[in-house]
């Protein structure tokens, strides 16, 4: 059977983890657990044939910036996620995330993934957002720096509801 490696990356606490448990085992995890590394493998049919694909949880804290790469090498796709309720998070994915990845991994493709879309309409969220002149990142401005930066497509999701978790 063959193997497709997929590395996530993103910044802390933008939920990346918990797309992965929520993916791998239809559970939301309930309580934040930074990650050094994990990984995780699940059976997935393309064409019609199996294909082992080997999901890669890296940390998006800074301690971990010169750790992080060793997990790079013979990646065959990338998960570059932000959160859409986290403008600066959607900022770091030009500023550091799609040049880290492009540094190690040139050639290596990546999908652009908005996640906690369940949060983008939470009353609390949009007015805590509000308050520092923000407001949460839309499709549309999504897509648009996914096209800027060459991703391979933008897809949203939200790791709690589920929705759009198989798409991406």
């Amino acid at each position: 059977m063959q193997t497709i490696k997929c590395v996530v990356v993103g910044d802390g606490a933008v939920g990346k983890t918990c797309l992965l448990i929520s993916y791998t085992t239809n559970k939301f995890p309930s309580e934040y657990v930074p990650t050094v590394f994990d990984n995780y493998a699940v059976t997935v049919m393309i064409g019609g044939e199996p294909y082992t694909l080997g999901l890669f949880d890296t940390a998006g804290q800074e301690d971990y910036d010169r750790l992080r790469p060793l997990s790079y090498p013979q990646t065959d796709v990338f998960l570059v996620c932000f959160s859409v309720v986290s403008p600066a998070s959607f900022e770091n994915v030009k500023e550091k995330w799609v040049p880290e990845i492009a540094h190690h991994c040139a050639k290596t493709p990546f999908l652009l993934v908005g996640t906690q879309i369940d949060l983008r309409d939470d009353p609390s969220m949009v007015e805590k957002l509000a308050k520092n002149k923000q407001k949460p990142v839309s499709f549309d401005v999504g897509e648009k720096l996914a096209k800027e930066l060459k991703a391979v497509k933008y897809v949203e999701c939200s790791a709690l509801t589920q929705k759009g978790l198989k798409n991406v």
